[in-house]
């Protein structure tokens, strides 16, 4: 029978990470949580739990994909027998069910190397900024291009491309799925639910952070793998820059030459609006869902924007990357 190990990576996750670490205990062969400078109690809480624990050296730039990297290696020196590795972020819980279910298809479809399911939103209805997560997350069932944080792979395909880029800060996942996929692998969305996630998002300025990480991780998905056949991203790289630049831009800087008829360009942002709220009625979202779906969409085209010059700027004068974090600190776990 196949062996699955699990990799949870977290900071500061507070009660979060033991529904996490709860979920997977006695599912799993072997469990290694990544933790990265936690001020809360974390590692206490997951060494109680019996998990063994990895405490990341800050001295060097952390990102998600370095932990993730370092929890993967810990887990094959514990259990080289591992067929698929589970991974799973510190404020997700694993659905029932699950992994057995990954574990089915993986099992049975050589060429999948990664699975991934349902991640859900556990209170969508608490803040706008959780019900867009969840509505962002309901993606299209079958063979996909990329996963997210939660997913499920074979080992000997995660290891025959050296795993996640441990220096980008965003979209990691995405960018290690082009590298599979340029090996054979397919990747395959399921219809199963897979992990419920509490994203604690309650402010503005939080959702406007993760729109500015967003913009970045396109900019450097598009510079890594942009040239054809892969195109990674290249699309929305200059969507946004269309659209969080160039037309605000023109309309500002021509609008004393053209008598003020520059800003009939800003009518293209509510055509956007309504465009996107059509094709989400068409995914059968209710019309309050669609048209927040949509207003939010287009209005991220500006902190992305940001996220953008970020990434070049440092580029151009290599600065080296800083994580973009959005979350807030959660309770002190007990």
């Amino acid at each position: 029978m196949s062996r699955i190990g699990l990799v949870a990576i977290g900071r500061n996750e507070g009660d979060r990470l033991r529904r996490c670490l709860e979920s997977a205990i006695g599912q799993v062969a072997q469990i290694v949580y990544v933790d990265s400078g936690s001020g809360d109690r974390s590692v206490e809480l997951a060494q109680s739990l019996g998990v063994e624990v990895i405490e990341l050296d800050l001295s060097v730039p952390f990102t998600a994909a370095r932990a993730r990297n370092t929890g993967f290696a810990r887990l094959l020196e514990l259990d080289p027998r591992l067929d698929y590795v589970q991974f799973v972020d510190g404020d997700c819980e694993i659905v029932p069910g699950w992994l057995q279910r990954a574990q089915q298809e993986l099992d049975h479809k050589p060429d999948v190397v990664v699975v991934c399911g349902r991640r859900r939103e556990r209170f969508p209805d608490a803040t706008i900024y959780n019900q867009l997560c969840n509505l962002e997350w309901d993606t299209p069932i079958g063979e996909a291009k990329a996963c997210g944080g939660d997913a499920m792979m074979r080992v000997t395909a995660f290891r025959a491309v050296d795993g996640y880029n441990p220096t980008l800060i965003a979209g990691e996942e995405p960018e290690l799925c082009v590298r599979l996929r340029q090996q054979g692998g397919q990747i395959f969305r399921i219809d199963a639910e897979m992990t419920l996630h509490d994203a604690q998002m309650t402010q503005f300025s939080q959702w406007w952070k993760r729109s500015v990480r967003a913009g970045y991780a396109y900019a450097e998905g598009a510079f890594l793998h942009g040239a054809p056949p892969e195109r990674h991203w290249v699309k929305e790289t200059r969507s946004i820059c269309l659209w969080g630049m160039i037309i605000p831009c023109i309309s500002l800087f021509t609008a004393l030459p053209t008598h003020g008829l520059s800003f009939v360009l800003l009518a293209g942002y509510p055509a956007m609006v309504y465009r996107i709220y059509r094709y989400a009625r068409q995914l059968e979202r209710t019309p309050q869902e669609a048209l927040l779906y949509s207003v939010f969409c287009v209005l991220a085209k500006f902190p992305q924007a940001q996220g953008q010059i970020r990434f070049y700027w440092g580029k151009l004068f290599k600065q080296p990357a800083q994580l973009i974090e959005y979350g807030l600190p959660s309770p002190t776990v007990h």
